[in-house]
C-alpha cells in the first residue's frame, strides 16, 4: 500500500526516470527543447538560483556601503543603480516566479495525478520568455542601468538619462512569461485532475497554485500596459504620466500597484500551500481546517486586488479613499490569520518531527507573523504618515517577501529534494544552515524597524551618525545570513553528488507525488491513479489500484 489515497501493486516493473529518458534530442538540447514539466521546473530552478545569487551579491555591496556614514565603497549613482537592480532581479526574477515556476511546474501535475501540464509547448515558451527577460535585465547593468528603484516611479523614470527603457522592457517580457504560466496552470488544474479528485480533494499546495494563477492572468496585463506606457513616454512623449505634458504621475502609481500588490500574493500563496503540505506530513495528522485554508487562498486572491491604495496614503487621494483602503488592508489580514491559526492547530497534539523542511516552515510562521503585523502598522492611516518611505517599510517588505517566500522556497527545496533528484542531503547541516540564516535575517532586518521609527529614510546613500550602530548590526548580520544561504546550497550540492539514494517516500507523506519513484518517470504514471480519499488522510485507506 502507498501512503495517500491510492495503492501500488506489488512487483512493479523497473521504470526509467526522467533524467535518463532518451528522446530524439541528445545532451543539452534534450533539456533546452524538452516539453516535460519536470525538466522545465528544474531549468527554472537552476537559472533562478543564479539570479538570486546575483541579487544577493548586489545587496551585499549595498550593506557594505551603509557600514559607515559618507562614501565607503561607491558613489551615490552606483548605489542607486545597485538598489534598483537588486529589487528588479529579486522581485521579478526570483520572488514572484519562485515557488510557482519551479515547484508548480515540477510537483503540481504529479499531485493532481496528471502526466504533464495541459500545454507543454506553452510551458517551454514561458521559460524562454523568462530567460529572455532575465538576460535583458542583466544587459541593462552594462548599458546605463536604471536608477529609479524597482517601482520605476514617474516622473523621474521618464526624465532620467539612465537606460530605464531596457529594464522596463525586461519586466514587460517577464510579465508575459507569468501570464502564460498562469493560463497553463488554471487549465491544467481544471481539466487534468485524476478521476475522483474533486476540488476539495486537491492538496493545499495545488489550491495555492490555483489562486496564484488567476492573479497572474488578471493582474499582470495591467502592469504590462503600464510599463509599455513608460517606454512610450520616454520615446514619444505621449503625456499620459508626465505632468509637464498634462499627464498624471499619480495615475502611474495606481496602475503599478493594482498589479504589484496582488503580486505579493503571487509570491506567497503557493508558498503557503507548501506550509500546509509540510505541516500535515511532519505532524503526522490531517491538516486542521482544510476547507477554510483552501477558501482563504481564494479570499486573499480576491481581496488582494482591492488594497493597492495603501501604498499611496501620502501620494494624494481623498480621505474617503484612504479610509476604505485602510479598512480593506485590515480585512485581507483575516484570511491570512485563518491560515496561521489552522497551521498551529494542526501542530496541536501531532507527532511532530523536526526535519529541515519543518524547521524552515516553523521559522516562516514566526518571521511572516512579524511581517504581517507590521503591515497593519503601515496600513493604519496615522502611523503610515510617519513611517512611509522610511526603513520601517524596507524591514516590513523583506520580512514579508524574503522572510515569507524566501524561507518557504528553501523549505520546498528541502522537502521535495529527494523526489526531484533521488538523493538525500545531510539533515544536520541543513538544520544548522536554517538556524544561521534565520539569526542573520532577523539581525539584518529587525534594526531597520527601529531606524524607520526614528526617521531614517529608505533608499538614501548616506545617513546621520546616530543611525550607524543600527547599520553596523544590520551589515554584520547580513554576513551571517549569507553564510547560512551558502552553507545550505553547499549541502544540497553535496547531497546531489554524494547523498544516499532517496526512497520513494522518505517523509511518510500522503500526497500523490510520493507514490511515484524518486526521481519520477518521464510521464509520472503508467496509468492515471483513481483518488478515493482526501490528500492528508492517513487512516482507513481502501484505495483504488494504480500501476506505474
Amino acid at each position: 500500500m502507498a501512503n495517500g489515497s491510492i495503492a501500488v501493486p506489488a512487483g512493479r516493473e523497473e521504470v526509467v526516470d526522467f533524467y535518463k529518458h532518451e528522446s530524439k534530442h541528445k545532451g543539452i538540447m534534450s533539456w533546452l527543447l524538452t516539453v516535460d514539466h519536470k525538466r522545465i521546473g528544474l531549468m527554472y530552478l537552476v537559472v533562478m538560483i543564479g539570479f538570486f545569487l546575483t541579487a544577493m551579491t548586489l545587496g551585499f555591496f549595498m550593506r557594505l556601503e551603509m557600514l559607515t556614514p559618507g562614501q565607503t565603497l561607491m558613489k551615490p549613482q552606483t548605489y542607486n543603480t545597485l538598489f534598483t537592480l537588486h529589487g528588479v532581479i529579486m522581485v521579478f526574477l526570483f520572488i514572484i516566479p519562485g515557488v510557482p515556476a519551479v515547484f508548480g511546474n515540477f510537483i503540481m501535475p504529479i499531485q493532481i495525478g496528471a502526466k504533464d501540464v495541459i500545454f507543454p509547448r506553452l510551458n517551454l515558451l514561458s521559460w524562454y520568455l523568462y530567460i529572455f527577460g532575465g538576460i535583458l535585465a542583466l544587459i541593462s547593468i552594462f548599458t546605463g542601468a536604471a536608477d529609479t528603484g524597482w517601482t520605476f516611479y514617474v516622473p523621474y523614470s521618464i526624465r532620467t538619462t539612465t537606460n530605464v527603457s531596457l529594464t522596463v522592457f525586461a519586466a514587460f517580457v517577464l510579465g508575459f512569461s507569468s501570464i502564460l504560466t498562469g493560463l497553463n496552470f488554471v487549465t491544467t488544474i481544471h481539466r487534468m485532475r485524476a478521476p475522483g479528485m474533486t476540488f476539495f480533494k486537491m492538496p493545499l499546495f495545488v489550491w495555492g497554485i490555483y489562486a496564484t494563477a488567476w492573479i497572474q492572468i488578471l493582474a499582470t496585463p495591467v502592469v504590462g500596459i503600464t510599463l509599455v506606457l513608460v517606454i512610450l513616454e520616454r520615446t514619444l512623449g505621449i503625456g499620459v504620466f508626465d505632468p509637464a505634458l498634462g499627464g498624471d504621475p499619480i495615475l502611474y502609481q495606481h496602475l503599478f500597484w493594482i498589479y504589484s500588490h496582488p503580486a505579493v500574493y503571487i509570491m506567497i500563496l503557493p508558498a503557503m500551500g507548501v506550509v500546509s503540505d509540510i505541516i500535515a506530513t511532519f505532524s503526522k495528522k490531517p491538516i486542521f481546517g482544510y476547507t477554510p485554508i483552501a477558501m482563504s487562498s481564494l479570499a486573499i486572491a480576491l481581496v488582494g486586488y482591492l488594497v493597492w491604495g495603501h501604498h499611496m496614503f501620502t501620494s494624494g487621494m481623498s480621505d474617503t479613499s484612504r479610509v476604505i483602503f485602510s479598512l480593506l488592508t485590515f480585512l485581507v489580514a483575516i484570511p491570512t490569520g485563518v491560515k496561521v491559526f489552522n497551521w498551529v492547530a494542526s501542530l496541536y497534539r501531532g507527532s511532530i518531527e523536526i526535519t529541515a523542511p519543518m524547521l524552515y516552515t516553523l521559522c516562516f510562521i514566526f518571521v511572516f507573523s512579524i511581517g504581517g503585523l507590521t503591515g497593519l502598522v503601515l496600513g493604519t492611516l496615522n502611523t503610515d504618515i510617519h513611517l512611509t518611505d522610511t526603513y520601517f517599510v524596507v524591514a516590513h517588505f523583506h520580512y514579508v517577501m524574503f522572510g515569507g517566500m524566501g524561507l518557504l522556497f528553501f523549505a520546498s527545496l528541502h522537502y521535495w529534494f529527494p523526489k526531484m533528484f533521488g538523493r538525500m542531503y545531510n539533515e544536520k547541516i541543513a538544520k544548522l544552515a536554517c538556524i544561521i540564516f534565520v539569526i542573520g535575517f532577523n539581525g539584518l532586518y529587525f534594526p531597520m524597524f527601529i531606524m524607520g521609527y526614528l526617521g531614517m529614510p529608505r533608499r538614501y546613500y548616506d545617513y546621520l551618525p546616530e543611525f550607524q550602530t543600527y547599520h553596523v548590526i544590520a551589515t554584520v548580520s547580513s554576513w551571517i545570513m549569507i553564510s547560512g544561504i551558502l552553507l545550505m546550497l553547499a549541502n544540497l550540492l553535496r547531497g546531489l553528488r554524494h547523498g544516499s539514494t532517496a526512497p520513494e517516500n522518505p517523509w511518510d507523506a500522503t500526497t500523490l507525488e510520493w507514490t511515484v519513484p524518486s526521481p519520477p518517470p518521464m510521464e509520472n504514471f503508467d496509468e492515471i491513479p483513481v483518488v478515493t480519499k482526501g490528500p492528508y488522510d492517513r487512516e482507513g485507506l481502501k484505495e483504488a489500484s494504480l500501476k506505474h
